[in-house]
């Protein structure tokens, strides 16, 4: 079974230009002073790992990869039931 996808936030020194940026077509984009901010919904470790590649190929400098979001997880599944009461 296939990890659900996540949401993530990916924090990149200095201010992308357009050509940089379409790198990462699926990822919205924030331009901050000095930083670029890229988010965007990854389908598994792999496309976490494909995005890292880029940026690094692109010479650029990473200053934070954050996962903001998983996708809901079923409760029994995760373990998240409540206690049974007595």
């Amino acid at each position: 079974m296939a990890a659900p996808a996540s949401l993530y936030r990916i924090r990149i020194k200095g201010r992308l230009g357009a050509t940089a940026l379409s790198a990462f077509p699926s990822m919205s984009c924030e331009l901050m002073r000095s930083e670029t901010v890229l988010t965007g919904w990854l389908e598994d470790q792999a496309a976490v790992f494909g995005v890292l590649a880029q940026i690094e190929g692109l010479g650029l400098q990473l200053l934070e990869l954050r996962q903001i979001q998983a996708s809901p997880r079923l409760p029994e599944l995760a373990g998240d039931r409540p206690p049974d009461r007595v």
